[in-house]
């Protein structure tokens, strides 16, 4: 895992993000019928031949490959909506629309899995990549505010995981900064933490402290 090895624990892989967007619930159309699965992650079933049911994305993807069941894209997927949050996206510089979380891995994920399942594919893929190019052209605009040294936090809403993870060590360094030299006397100073330490030893045991004069 990054965190093990990668000096910045917050800073995940791509395919580490992905990963976790396979836990997302997607539809799938089952082409059979089959008992209810028994997972540690939860039941899913019972699944019966065109009867729409919610699973997770590992459990779509793997039953997909076997060529048991059709993937449902989700609704903000489609042209008229990815077209509606695109015009949204770029009229507005400031706010972010609301998509979701792992949009990004989730339409890779149909994109590698499913193509055949996404009506007018190569629209669609347009039109998300042009979301994505535009919102994190808007949050490298956002990050500008960070030029005032008196920032202590910065506030972005409905950032998706791959952009949260893209700007979070970035911002952690750069609030540490503006932190360390606007407050300079509230930084640990290494030589006065280690002389204090020192002082608060307790003596040998087989010592014992002198008497304070009165």
């Amino acid at each position: 895992m990054a965190g093990q090895s990668d000096p910045n624990p917050s800073l995940f892989s791509a395919e580490e993000v992905e990963f976790m967007a396979e836990d997302e619930l997607i539809e799938i159309v089952p082409n059979m019928r089959m008992e209810p699965l028994n997972l540690i992650c939860g039941d899913y079933g019972p699944f019966f031949p065109q009867m729409v049911t919610q699973v997770p994305f590992w459990l779509a993807i793997a039953l997909k490959k076997r060529g048991k069941c059709a993937i449902r894209p989700p609704s903000w997927m489609s042209i008229e909506s990815l077209t509606r949050i695109l015009e949204s996206e770029r009229e507005s510089q400031e706010a972010f629309q609301v998509l979701p979380f792992h949009y990004v891995e989730i339409s890779r994920l149909l994109f590698d899995h499913a193509r055949d399942d996404i009506p007018d594919v190569y629209m669609v893929r347009s039109l998300i990549e042009d979301i994505r190019d535009v919102r994190f052209h808007k949050v490298e605009t956002s990050l500008e505010s960070f030029e005032d040294a008196r920032s202590s936090a910065v506030r972005i809403k409905n950032l998706s995981a791959m952009e949260v993870n893209i700007v979070r060590p970035f911002v952690g360094r750069a609030l540490q900064a503006f932190y360390k030299h606007g407050s300079p006397d509230l930084i640990p100073n290494p030589e006065r933490m280690s002389n204090s330490n020192r002082w608060q030893q307790p003596a040998d045991p087989g010592q014992r402290r002198p008497l304070r004069k009165r």
